[in-house]
């Protein structure tokens, strides 16, 4: 009987389907070599015209020159790159560039005038519901936003200058701005003469240090209902109305300077419903108030130096749970101001320069305690026009007959076992 020949002529036809599916998948699943786009080049004169033609993973390097573009939208990975002597100029009409593709790096690049507006927040540099981005060294000026982060995650913003030209509240823009974000870093940025600084609004999770705000109409730092962040090694001088951190809980604030923040309303720091928060090794150095607490509950303050303020630390009756230890006042017009005669807040082992008790056993805290309200604070916080007669004679009578006689001091606020010396 005769073999059937049929699976011999199967043979050839599943191997060529086997060659053809590996191919296929080759070419669909393997990315293709990154490219080097020249921007500017009579290839391709503009940015615009490199997005739309680049590929996943390539770079797109910006040759020198002023490139007068807008409404850019970056939707591949890419490196874009180039000197600061590649300008990229908004105009003034609108956004200029927009990252909604994650994994993107824009990195050298000098970036001008994003436009004014007062329905959208044009700005230079926008992440939108991307991840993984960097934006570094880069120069951003003019702009009426910054730096924009939205919806965005793991994103670093790095070594940036960001210069703004605010003149008014209500025509400006936050130098960085980051709205509903989590895990991002800013790290080592300069931000000047914007609205706000840095502006973190809805953020978990994200680490700012090393970064100077300086001379910004409102806020250096502002932050709300953003947990878990860490605040590190910052400088904020010379901004309107300081630093302002509200309802917020588990913040760490080490080792920054809150500097000449001067003011009807400036602070160094203000904390406003926080909770569960660390204070810690920063400078508070000349400002109008250098901490004010509101309705801030179970925070740790420690080891920071608060010095030549015209009130070192405005304490509200509202604040409670709060520890004070191993902090330097010296030399403030006022150490401790409060609208209330009684505290729920703890101080222990603090230095004060306006302390003149004495250590007879030299083990380095006070033998009497030390009672930081005084009573002009006390009359200023009530009526605060007898601010006129700082420095005046009757004052200086009022606190030498307040040493003698104690009549409105509150007792229940002291230090039982105050520093000798400064705490390093």
């Amino acid at each position: 009987m005769a073999l059937p020949h049929h699976r011999h002529s199967e043979r050839p036809q599943s191997l060529s389907w086997r060659v053809g599916t590996l191919l296929l998948f080759l070419l669909v699943c393997v990315p293709s070599p990154a490219r080097l786009l020249l921007v500017g080049s009579p290839e391709i004169p503009t940015l615009r015209a490199a997005l739309q033609q680049a590929h996943p993973g390539d770079t797109l390097r910006l040759l020198p020159g002023i490139y007068r573009e807008q409404e850019l939208t970056v939707t591949v990975p890419l490196l874009i790159e180039g000197t600061h002597s590649a300008i990229i100029d908004g105009e003034g009409k609108g956004q200029i560039l927009q990252i909604s593709a994650s994994g993107t790096t824009i990195r050298g690049l000098t970036f001008r005038r994003s436009g004014l507006s007062f329905l959208r927040d044009n700005a230079a540099i926008r992440v939108e519901g991307a991840t993984d981005c960097r934006i570094e060294q880069n120069r951003l000026e003019e702009c009426f936003f910054g730096i924009y982060l939205a919806k965005a995650a793991r994103c670093t913003v790095e070594g940036n200058i960001i210069a703004g030209q605010a003149q008014r509240e209500a025509t400006s823009g936050n130098g960085i701005h980051a709205w509903y974000c989590r895990d991002l870093v800013v790290r080592a940025n300069v931000v000047m003469r914007h609205r706000d600084g840095i502006y973190f609004e809805f953020v978990r999770h994200s680490l700012v240090e090393h970064n100077t705000s300086e001379n910004n109409l409102r806020y250096g730092l502002h932050f709300m209902f953003s947990d878990s962040c860490r605040y590190a090694y910052n400088l904020f001088r010379g901004n309107r109305s300081g630093v302002a951190v509200m309802y917020s809980h588990s913040i760490l604030v080490q080792h920054n300077r809150f500097e000449y923040n001067w003011g009807s309303s400036a602070y160094g720091l203000l904390l406003k419903d926080i909770s569960r928060s660390r204070i810690q090794h920063n400078l508070f150095l000349s400002n109008t108030t250098g901490l004010y607490m509101e309705s801030a509950t179970d925070n740790l303050i420690d080891s920071n130096r608060l010095q030549a303020n015209g009130w070192a630390l405005r304490l509200m009756a509202s604040s409670t749970g709060n520890l004070f230890v191993a902090n330097s006042f010296v030399a403030n017009t006022t150490d401790l101001a409060t609208n209330s005669s009684y505290t729920l807040n703890t101080f222990r082992a603090n230095y004060w320069s306006r302390y003149r008790g004495y250590d007879l056993n030299r083990d380095g805290y006070g033998d009497t305690p030390f009672y930081p309200v005084n009573a002009f604070a006390i009359l200023t916080e009530r009526y605060p026009a007898l601010l006129m007669l700082l420095r005046s004679f009757i004052v200086e009578l009022l606190e030498l007959a307040e040493r003698i006689f104690p009549v409105l001091i509150p007792a229940a606020i002291s230090d039982p076992t105050p520093l000798i010396a400064p705490a390093v």
